[in-house]
C-alpha cells in the first residue's frame, strides 16, 4: 500500500463505531508482550475467516477509547527488527501463517504500526503456541469448539490415502503381506472365506478396497508395499520409530520400521517390554498379576496413529517406551477435537483424514469399526483398574497418547475394584483427580455428592473411605466429626501454653495421630482443612504470618 492508501485505511478503521472482531487498537509501548501479540494474531486470523473478511487489522499507537493517535515506540527505529516479527510469529503459528504486511506511518501526532493479518485459510484454524484464539466482541478468548469445526468444515477434503501411485504395479507389493492380508480379511469377513481363496491377488485387492480399479493407491503401498518400493510415496513417507528410554529420559535403544505396515507393526509391538505387574488389592494377601499393558490397547493406539497420520506433513510415527508408560505420537490434528466427543457420543466421526486407509484397515482387521476403538481402550484400562490413556492435543499438528503401565493411586484402583457399577465418564473424572488435573466445579460437585472424592479446590483426591474395604472404613466415617473436634481442642491447648504455632508445630502435634486409613498426602490435607475450619468458620485462631509461613495464635 502507498502512504496515502494507508492513511485512508487508518482513517477508515478509526471511524468505526467500535472495535470489532477483526479490528484491534493498542497503544503498545516498546515492551508490549510478544506472546499477547501472537494471541491477537491467532484470534484476528480466525475471526476474519468466520466473518468472511479477507484480512484483519491490529493497529499500534492508537488510544482505544477516543481513537486518538498517541504514537507507539514498538520496535521503533529498526525496520529489520520490526520485519523479523514475520518469522517470529510464523514459527509459533500452525502452518507458519504470518502477517501479509507490517506498515509504519510516521504522522505528526506520532508513529503508527499497522499489522495486516490474513484470514485463516479455508479449513485451517490458526493456533498460536498450540492454542486457538478468537474474540468475543472486543475481548480476547479461546476459540470455541463449534467455531474451530466451522472453519475446518470449509475445506474440500482431499483423501491422500486414496491417491494413486501412478508408476507402481502389483510387483511393488510384498507377497507375504498380501497373504497376511487375505487371512485377516477372512477373519473379518468369515462369510466370504471360501470365495477369497478363489480370487487372484488383483481381484482380492479390489474387493478389499485396497486398490482402485487395479491401480495401486497410497494405502496399498502403506500396508502392503515392499520396503524397496517406498519411493512411490515420496515426498511423503511411512516410518514408525520405536525408542527405548529410561526414567531419566535417556535414550537406550531405537529402531526404524518402514512398509509394509501390515507386517511391520507386529515387529514394532514385539519390541515393547510388556512385563508382569503385581499389585495387592485391599483385604487379601494374594497379589494380582497382569501384564503392564493390554495388547489390544497397544495395538489400537499404534494402528490409530497409522490411520490418522497426516502423511503430507512428512513426519514419522513415534513410539517411545519408558519403564512404566508408552507414548505414541503421530502428525496431524485430532479431528474429533476432544476425547470427550469420542467417548461420550461413541459414534463414527463425520470427517476422516484418511477415509480410504481407515476402511482398508477395518477390512483387514487392523482397527475396529471406525469410531469404537478409542472407547474400547478406555474400557480395557478401566477393567484392569489402571489409569486411563492420556491424550495430549495441545500441539495443533501432533497427537500424543500416553498409556500407563502402573498404578498411580491405590485408592483409585481399589475404588474401581469395589464399585464396578460407576460409569466410564465418572471413571475418567476420577482419573483426572488422581493425576492432579483440573476439573470443573460441576464435575467436582457430582463426585463429592457421590462421596467419591474429598478435599478442597483445587486439591481434590480420590476418597479413601470409598476405596477402603476393612472395618476401619466405617469407624473412620462414623468418628470423623468427633475426631476433628478433638484435634481442634489439642491445637487450642497448644496455643494456650505456647501462644503461637507454626505449621511444623501443628504437624508434629496431630499428623501422626490422624486415622491410619489416610495416607500421607491425605493426612497433610486433613491438617489444612482443620486449620481452615478453625480460622474461617470457627474463627478461633488467626494467622499472623504469611500464607507460605503461617504463624497461628488464638483469636481473642
Amino acid at each position: 500500500m502507498t502512504r496515502s492508501q494507508l492513511i485512508l485505511k487508518l482513517n477508515e478503521l478509526r471511524s468505526l463505531p467500535g472495535e470489532t472482531e477483526v479490528v484491534e487498537f493498542k497503544e503498545a509501548n516498546n515492551d508490549y508482550d510478544f506472546r499477547k501479540l501472537g494471541k491477537y494474531f491467532s484470534a484476528l486470523c480466525n475471526e476474519a475467516n468466520l466473518k468472511g473478511k479477507p484480512e484483519a487489522w491490529l493497529v499500534f499507537g492508537i488510544e482505544n477509547e477516543k481513537r486518538s493517535i498517541v504514537g507507539s515506540k514498538y520496535r521503533a527505529g529498526n525496520r529489520p527488527h520490526l520485519e523479523s516479527l514475520k518469522g517470529e510469529i510464523g514459527n509459533k503459528t500452525s502452518n507458519r501463517i504470518t502477517f501479509i504486511e507490517i506498515h509504519e506511518l510516521d504522522l505528526p501526532e506520532g508513529r503508527v504500526v499497522m499489522f495486516q493479518i490474513p484470514a485463516a485459510p479455508q479449513g485451517l484454524p490458526i493456533a498460536w503456541e498450540g492454542h486457538y484464539y478468537g474474540r468475543d466482541g472486543e475481548v480476547l478468548s479461546p476459540l470455541n469448539l463449534s467455531e474451530i469445526e466451522q472453519i475446518r468444515k470449509q475445506a474440500t477434503h482431499f483423501d491422500w490415502s486414496a491417491g494413486i501411485c501412478e508408476d507402481a504395479t502389483i510387483n511393488d507389493l510384498e507377497p507375504e503381506a498380501i497373504l497376511y492380508a487375505r487371512e485377516n480379511f477372512k477373519i473379518k469377513n468369515p462369510r466370504l472365506a471360501k470365495e477369497v481363496d478363489k480370487w487372484n491377488d488383483s481381484v482380492f485387492l479390489n474387493k478389499a478396497k485396497i486398490t482402485i480399479g487395479d491401480k495401486i493407491t497410497n494405502t496399498t503401498m502403506l500396508l502392503l508395499g515392499r520396503n524397496e518400493s517406498a519411493f512411490h510415496l515420496l515426498p511423503s513417507f511411512a516410518q514408525i520409530t520405536w525408542i527405548l528410554k529410561d526414567k531419566e529420559n535417556k535414550e537406550l535403544d531405537y529402531e526404524h520400521f518402514s512398509i509394509p505396515l501390515l507386517l511391520n507393526t507386529d515387529l514394532v509391538l514385539k519390541k515393547i517390554r510388556n512385563l508382569i505387574y503385581r499389585y495387592l488389592p485391599a483385604g487379601t494377601l494374594f497379589p494380582t498379576e497382569v501384564t503392564q499393558y493390554e495388547p489390544y490397547v497397544i495395538r489400537e493406539a499404534l494402528h490409530n496413529a497409522i490411520a490418522n497420520q497426516n502423511y503430507e506433513l512428512q513426519q514419522r510415527i513415534n513410539l517411545v517406551e519408558f519403564p512404566e508408560q508408552l507414548i505414541f505420537a503421530n502428525g496431524g490434528s485430532f479431528i474429533p477435537l476432544t476425547i470427550e466427543n469420542v467417548i461420550e457420543h461413541d459414534l463414527p466421526q463425520p470427517l476422516y483424514r484418511n477415509k480410504f486407509l481407515c476402511d482398508a484397515m477395518v477390512a483387514l482387521n487392523m482397527i475396529d469399526t471406525i469410531g469404537s476403538g478409542i472407547k474400547k481402550m478406555f474400557e480395557y484400562q478401566r477393567n484392569r483398574f489402571f489409569p486411563m490413556p492420556d491424550y495430549d492435543l495441545l500441539q495443533p499438528e501432533t497427537v500424543k497418547v500416553k498409556i500407563y503401565g502402573k498404578i498411580i493411586d491405590k485408592n483409585y484402583t481399589q475404588l474401581l475394584i469395589n464399585k464396578s457399577d460407576i460409569s466410564l465418564k465418572t471413571v475418567i473424572l476420577l482419573d483426572k483427580v488422581q493425576k492432579g488435573k483440573t476439573i470443573s466445579d460441576e464435575e467436582s460437585g457430582s463426585l463429592k455428592t457421590a462421596r467419591l472424592i474429598e478435599g478442597r479446590k483445587p486439591n481434590y483426591y480420590v476418597s479413601s473411605q470409598i476405596a477402603a474395604v476393612t472395618g476401619e472404613k466405617a469407624s473412620y466415617i462414623k468418628n470423623r466429626g468427633l475426631k476433628d473436634q478433638h484435634y481442634k481442642e489439642l491445637i487450642l491447648k497448644f496455643l494456650d501454653q505456647y501462644k503461637t504455632a507454626t505449621k511444623t508445630d501443628i504437624d508434629r502435634l496431630i499428623l501422626d495421630i490422624l486415622p491410619a486409613i489416610l495416607d500421607k498426602p491425605q493426612r497433610e490435607n486433613k491438617v489444612k482443612n482443620i486449620l481452615y475450619s478453625m480460622s474461617k468458620r470457627d474463627q478461633t485462631i488467626v494467622n499472623q504470618g504469611t500464607n507460605r509461613k503461617p504463624i497461628w495464635k488464638k483469636n481473642i
